[in-house]
């Protein structure tokens, strides 16, 4: 049976003022409940006190992105053994803002997530198209590009986490339909038993990345092979964090 993660990303929000938020997710995850996880991805000035924070509780924290090296000349860079040294358990690589942003190829993620993986942590890798590649019907060929790409040689099914996120719904407001999800999602997954094989392919979470809220969760949760969510605006409060995560299965 496929894990479900409910895992949220901060991006660049939250001081130590917001740590609050953290205590009371934990609380109310609790010990946690069969099958499902919880996360919350935040800033790296914010692991080690966010993992303090969520000491005794079934949430993890992870953080947001790492450099493929384990040390060195890198100013301003964190490598994975530094988060995992923080209370790290997982890393998001490959996010469409880093991808955009700071010019990420899919070389340059499949090294973060071998980083990740050396470190011990569970890389949740990312992957989706823009509206623009969507509107010339490139999704499917585009996505299954980055799939082959962005995964690290070497990696076994289970250690991985597969994020899809349509940038086009990526803090607007737009939510990808529930036939729009289903048709990547399972494309997703035949390009994973492509390579890990069918048994291989049901372990790897795949999570829907765009625009999750407590009001459309359930619906997006039902999706064949949707299992769980990367959350962004809806996890920096710790109320809409734990409604989806309710939801979960």
């Amino acid at each position: 049976m496929t894990r479900t993660l409910i895992a949220g990303n901060w991006k660049m929000n939250g001081l130590k003022a917001s740590l609050g938020e953290i205590r009371d997710a934990a609380a109310g995850v609790g010990r946690g409940k069969a099958g499902v996880e919880a996360l919350l991805c935040v800033p790296a000035t914010l692991v080690s006190l966010a993992a303090e924070a969520a000491h005794g509780s079934a949430l993890k924290v992870g953080g947001e992105t790492c450099h493929d090296a384990e040390s060195g000349a890198h100013t301003g860079d964190i490598s994975a053994e530094m988060l995992a040294d923080a209370g790290a358990s997982h890393v998001i690589v490959g996010h469409s803002e880093r991808r955009t942003d700071h010019g990420e190829t899919n070389e340059i993620v499949a090294g973060q997530a071998a980083a990740a993986l050396r470190a011990g942590l569970t890389p949740i890798i990312c992957i989706g198209e823009s509206l623009g590649q969507r509107k010339a019907g490139e999704t499917l060929d585009f996505v299954s590009h980055q799939i082959a790409g962005s995964i690290p040689e070497g990696a076994k099914a289970e250690e991985i986490v597969i994020a899809y996120e349509p940038i086009w719904a990526i803090g607007t407001g737009e939510v990808a339909s529930p036939d729009q999800i289903d048709e990547v999602h399972t494309a997703i997954r035949s390009r994973l038993a492509e390579r890990f094989g069918a048994d291989g392919a049901a372990l790897i979470p795949l999570l829907y990345g765009g625009s999750m809220k407590p009001g459309n969760a359930a619906e997006i949760l039902e999706v064949t092979d949707v299992n769980g969510g990367l959350i962004g605006g809806a996890s920096l409060k710790a109320a809409d964090f734990l409604a989806i995560y309710g939801q979960a299965k």
